[in-house]
């Protein structure tokens, strides 16, 4: 419900950032060292859920599994999910436990714990794990939330988001 509850708020502050000109343009790396676009994902006609966590954050532990469950039943339809971790590379074997342990069935990509890198996501500054950001199909932000969202808050969202287009 915190997506629902606080949306109109979480736009509000999105409105007051500059115009986001379609997918941002970040290098970040993978699992298997090699240099990744975000704008690979983001922008390529889904919605996109970037979902930013660090192995040892008690929530995303908990609240992971809401993204696994989400991107399984989207993936081919709408929407899919993509992890950021901010562990570092220097972390990688630890992030990695991280995707093993909850069986993650979405691109991970790691980011280093730095707030220029993390403030190219579009949002303002980057306050911890986790940090939810909303793509349009298009690429723009629609939405941020630091905090637990479950699966049921973010298709809550995409509803609106589809009935407000449609008007």
């Amino acid at each position: 419900m915190l997506l629902k509850k606080t949306g109109i708020l979480i736009l509000a502050i999105l409105l007051s950032w500059p115009a986001w000109a379609g997918a941002p343009d970040i290098m970040l790396k993978g699992f298997d060292g090699q240099d990744r676009n975000v704008n690979e994902i983001i922008g390529k006609g889904k919605w996109v859920v970037a979902v930013v966590w660090a192995h040892d954050c008690h929530i995303c532990n908990a609240e992971i599994n809401e993204m696994v469950k989400l991107h399984r039943d989207h993936k081919d339809k709408d929407l899919v999910v993509l992890g950021i971790s901010v562990d570092g590379y220097g972390k990688r074997k630890l992030a990695k436990g991280f995707v093993d342990k909850h069986n993650l069935n979405f691109t991970n990509l790691i980011a280093e714990p730095d707030q220029a890198v993390m403030m190219k996501f579009g949002a303002g500054p980057f306050v911890g794990t986790p940090t939810y950001y909303v793509y349009s199909p298009e690429g723009e932000i629609m939405a941020k939330n630091v905090g637990p969202v479950s699966q049921e808050d973010i298709e809550s969202f995409l509803n609106d988001q589809a009935a407000a287009r449609a008007k």
